[in-house]
């Protein structure tokens, strides 16, 4: 890069960067705040998992286990990046460069964040396969294709987003500028209309056709089952697709709260790449950063409420947490002294 060029960007980037000081109070609790949603996230996504894991069902539903796994690292890649930015570190030498490009720029929390939009899609398509097509996807749809696509969302995830940061971002005068360092502008505007077609638009449409046919399928399935004969038959089907049914309306509330948590923040950075001249750092960038963050923080509770086998696992761990509260209290303790106490008397 040319000392022309770098001056060009950071004049270019001062408008996209550089705050007022009358709006850096708006920054530091839109960060708080941020890193508060990160760590709530963390700790619920981790519940989740665990639910999962003593329920058995990450052998299951593989992809919805994964899907859970990349919320949750996008929860702790969340509170590490802005803590890290709250800290407002001056960047220099090789090593502010390498921390610029993984941390301060948010890559490796967008790098699990592309990975977790691309597996809920596969998502999506494993539901409508197995519940439009239940003979065919228990013929074809093998374990390795499931796993497969599981890696895929990961590396495509980190190749994406990797690519994208070394290309438009770099270290100026000890601080990060990233995503503002275009070749043209003709580059940024395709890029900003791709991302939004690709991540936003082709994914809603895949929910809903998918969806869709997921629905009617399943009523269709109603009315054949209620006019079945066998009654034995009759009862194991119903409750192997009431299972189905609850696992179909836990990604449906998933697919939907991503769905209108990640707009705000899809439309804005399309209308920053159409205009070139647009702040970045305005209230319209933290409200639309906010809602889409909060999405990490609110979706287990859907697993928490409507999953019923995770919802089991979590009731029970907070029965034996209150078991284990109250014999650890105070009055429980006394008792017990004073039975070991009159025991050791009666001995004697």
């Amino acid at each position: 890069m040319t000392t022309e060029s770098i001056v060009d960007v950071t004049h270019t980037t001062a408008a996209n960067v550089v705050m007022p000081p009358s709006s850096r109070g708006v920054k530091f609790y839109f960060q708080c705040a941020v890193a508060i949603i990160g760590v709530a996230g963390t700790v619920a996504n981790a519940l989740i998992l665990y639910a999962l894991v003593a329920s058995k069902q990450h052998k299951k539903h593989v992809l919805i286990f994964n899907q859970n796994l990349a919320d949750f690292f996008s929860s702790l890649f969340l509170t590490i990046t802005y803590v890290v930015k709250l800290c407002n570190i001056y960047l220099t030498g090789l090593s502010g460069y390498w921390f610029c490009m993984l941390v301060v720029s948010e890559n490796l929390l967008w790098c699990v964040i592309i990975a977790s939009k691309a597996n809920l899609i596969f998502v999506t398509i494993e539901r409508y396969l197995k519940a439009v097509y239940p003979i065919w996807s228990k013929k074809k749809l093998c374990n390795w294709m499931i796993y497969s696509v599981m890696i895929f969302a990961w590396i495509s995830g980190f190749v994406h987003m990797m690519a994208l940061t070394f290309s438009t971002s770099d270290v100026i005068d000890g601080v990060c500028y990233a995503y503002v360092i275009w070749k043209s502008r003709k580059s940024q505007l395709a890029y900003g209309i791709w991302y939004f077609l690709a991540y936003y638009v082709t994914e809603l449409l895949i929910f809903i056709f998918c969806y869709g046919h997921i629905l009617i399928a399943i009523r269709r399935q109603a009315k054949v089952m209620a006019g079945h004969s066998v009654v034995g038959t009759h009862a194991s089907q119903v409750q192997s697709n009431r299972i189905q049914s609850n696992v179909i309306k836990t990604m449906i509330l998933v697919s939907a709260l991503y769905t209108i948590s990640d707009l705000p923040g899809n439309i804005y950075y399309l209308m920053l790449n159409i205009h070139a001249n647009m702040t970045l750092l305005e209230n319209g960038y933290y409200a639309s950063m906010f809602i889409s963050f909060l999405y990490f923080c609110t979706n287990p509770f859907i697993y928490a409420t409507k999953f019923d086998p995770v919802c089991d696992i979590l009731q029970r761990l907070a029965r034996c947490n209150r078991r284990s509260t109250m014999s650890c209290g105070p009055t429980n303790n006394i008792m017990l002294l004073r039975t070991r106490t009159r025991t050791t008397i009666t001995r004697n």
